[in-house]
């Protein structure tokens, strides 16, 4: 494209200066109009010449005009083809970057749904944390309170023995001869005979340990806890251990592992006052075994009581099996009869069919003397005679 330029440019100029060349010889011409004829003659052969020189000239710009053509439709020519090739690209990158966008927005639309169903689970986890919240307060305030507390033990015990002994092995509430209240009494055969067992939830004195942030306040605590729990051993032992009512030991109920556990590990002197005043202290989890061990006995003793009806119906039970050996006895008696009559009856149609056969095959032109060896009766009965006699 910058080569037309420059070639038109210079064809412009060539054509301005042609042109101010023939202004300029004509107006000397015209100045020297006065001159002599032989200079007339030399003006008009230069003006023939510069005629000569414009035609050159027109003829240089004609093909100068027709290359330029030539060079501009070639141009064209090669920008349709740059816009064509251009616009095809161009297209290509248009489809390309539709798909993608499709995808991505697919893509985009289910990371969304992901999202969305994320934030559902999330809402629901949320409720569910605001439920559990809710329930953890509840809970604190009944613990709060020390009535509504050892409600909620003695609930935890009830149904922790609903859930390990029979109905007929257990009650709720009893009152003994004492006039005291039992949480719940356990029916065993003597010995060791019921035993009580009550619950108990030193709450206060144990939150105060566990909060103790330096040693004397956490010694106090530990003071504070050991007599309470030691108080709540003692009452077990004088309330719910009576002589000829009750076992020679009762079980103290405690709602929390956690306190159970604690007893365990920093204070030994109270457990061992509660083996001396036979007073056992158990958890969730150990009364679910204790019981479990006292339901062992319970069948024990059920097993024990029944034992002359077993030993009754095994009595029984061994005749009706002596009857049925004599029955079978019978029984294979009748098949061995059956299997000997059985096996007579083919003996004699054996016979029988030999018989025939002999009188079917035999020439009645014999004499008697010959006919009657082969009728003769005399032959043992066997069984497993089953082939006939030559004819």
């Amino acid at each position: 494209m910058s080569d037309v330029i420059l070639l038109s440019g210079f064809a412009l100029v060539v054509v301005l200066g042609v042109g101010l060349m023939a202004l300029l010889f004509r107006r000397q011409f015209q100045a020297s109009s006065g001159q002599s004829a032989l200079d007339n003659t030399l003006q008009e052969q230069r003006a023939a010449a510069l005629e000569q020189a414009v035609g050159d000239v027109a003829k240089a710009q004609d093909v100068l005009t027709g290359r330029l053509q030539v060079l501009a439709e070639t141009q064209t020519n090669s920008q349709t083809q740059l816009m064509k090739a251009f616009g095809e690209r161009l297209d290509q990158i248009t489809a390309k970057m539709g798909v993608s966008l499709t995808e991505s927005a697919t893509k985009t639309a289910e990371s969304l749904g992901q999202i969305n169903n994320r934030l559902t689970v999330i809402d629901e986890a949320q409720k569910n944390l605001t439920e559990l919240s809710g329930q953890v307060v509840g809970l604190q305030d009944i613990l709060a309170n020390k009535q509504a507390r050892g409600a909620f033990g003695e609930v935890q015990m009830g149904d922790i023995v609903r859930n390990a002994l029979p109905p007929s092995a257990y009650a709720l509430q009893v009152q003994l001869s004492n006039g005291k209240r039992a949480d719940c009494l356990i029916h065993l055969p003597n010995p060791p005979g019921s035993i009580a067992v009550d619950s108990k939830f030193p709450l206060e004195s144990f939150h105060l340990l566990r909060k103790a942030s330096d040693e004397q306040t956490r010694k106090t605590a530990m003071r504070a806890f050991r007599q309470d729990v030691r108080k709540h051993i003692d009452d077990i032992a004088k309330r719910y251990i009576v002589p000829g009512e009750t076992a020679e030991s009762a079980l103290m109920f405690l709602p929390s592992e956690a306190i159970y556990a604690e007893l365990h590990s920093e204070f030994p002197d109270i457990m061992e006052h509660s083996y001396k005043a036979r007073v056992w202290i158990v958890s969730p989890t150990t009364l679910m075994a204790t019981l479990n061990t006292v339901r062992a006995v319970l069948k024990d003793v059920k097993m024990r009581e029944q034992a002359h009806l077993i030993q009754s119906e095994v009595g029984k039970m061994m005749q009706d099996v002596g009857r049925l050996i004599e029955r079978v006895g019978n029984l294979e008696s009748h098949f061995q009869r059956t299997e000997k009559d059985l096996a007579e009856i083919r003996t004699s149609a054996t016979k029988i069919t030999r018989r025939g056969k002999l009188i079917e095959g035999m020439q009645l032109e014999g004499s008697a003397e010959e006919i009657a060896p082969l009728l003769t009766p005399d032959e043992p009965d066997d069984a497993s005679m089953i082939s006939t006699r030559p004819h």
